[in-house]
């Protein structure tokens, strides 16, 4: 696995480019690997932003692979957007893909971003030469899966979608605790994950890595968090079923985070959906595994 806080990585890790979108919105984001390589879009989680792509940076450049990752709206750099739905973000996809002067491209996304990369498989297929979800979130609106979730999770749904001001005073709590205790907010989160993350989150380079990632996520607040919860348990706007393009979905079969039920359920929803749950794995799998899931994007 590439070494998160190595010398090369750590250059990127300032790393912010902005993009005016047509509509006046400011657009973070951030290139790791090698610049003339393939390219892929690169789309973090919830919360997150696009510095937690640089974990990938010597594989990708090993591999000749060009890392594009974006701060969704109310993430990092990019401005919020009032009201968005997941369907609006292939038009800044598409944006920032001319921009750089992308005619095709791969699309990936790690967990909250899985979503985002189900959209832009639905909407923008022409665009596209692959598509990758790593532990990603899948719909949540079939009370038959919902039913078979723990009722802590059951729970955390609820409040979401029924009482998203709950939801942003949590959000607000755990910012609060990134900023003046990330130490021990993270040892907290890692006491109920499963043995496989809990080995992952130990290191001293991946902890340092999902701070300053989450850190950056909610340098505006938690608006932009808060508003995105509420998307995902909420009808898409778009149905997976009708996805043509063929997708990869990797999957940890002990993730706590994103249930495994929730990801078969997607898995057997997209038509071409080519699906791997790793047994005993958790929700950060990808860190011991970037080698493969990279390779699989080109």
């Amino acid at each position: 696995m590439a070494n998160p806080t190595s010398s090369i990585a750590a250059k990127f890790m300032s790393s912010a480019c902005l993009l005016r979108l047509r509509d006046g919105r400011r657009l973070g984001y951030a290139e790791y690997g090698d610049r003339a390589g393939a390219p892929v879009l690169f789309f973090h989680g919830t919360p997150g932003s696009r510095r937690v792509a640089q974990v990938a940076h010597e594989v990708a450049t090993r591999l000749a692979v060009r890392i594009i990752a974006p701060d969704r709206p109310g993430f990092g750099l990019s401005d919020f957007q009032p009201a968005r739905k997941l369907i609006d973000w292939p038009a800044d996809v598409v944006q920032l893909a001319d921009a750089l002067g992308l005619e095709r491209f791969a699309v990936a996304g790690v967990s909250g971003g899985g979503p985002y990369v189900a959209t832009c498989a639905s909407r923008i297929a022409d665009r596209l030469t692959r598509a990758g979800i790593i532990s990603g979130m899948g719909p949540l609106d079939d009370p038959a899966l919902t039913a078979g979730l723990r009722f802590g999770y059951r729970t955390g749904l609820g409040v979401v979608r029924t009482a998203p001001g709950v939801a942003r005073v949590v959000l607000a709590l755990g910012g609060l605790g990134m900023r003046h205790c990330p130490e021990r907010l993270l040892d907290l989160v890692a006491g109920s994950m499963p043995a496989a993350d809990r080995a992952v989150l130990v290191r001293p380079g991946v902890r340092a890595l999902l701070i300053d990632d989450v850190r950056e996520a909610l340098r505006q607040g938690v608006r932009g968090a808060a508003h995105e919860l509420t998307l995902f348990s909420r009808p898409w706007g778009f149905r997976p079923e009708g996805i043509r393009l063929p997708v990869r979905l990797w999957h940890g079969e002990a993730d706590t985070q994103v249930p495994v039920a929730i990801a078969r359920r997607l898995a057997a929803t997209i038509p071409q959906c080519h699906a791997s749950f790793m047994r005993g794995a958790g929700h950060f799998w990808v860190f011991d595994h970037l080698d493969e899931v990279v390779s699989a994007l080109i």
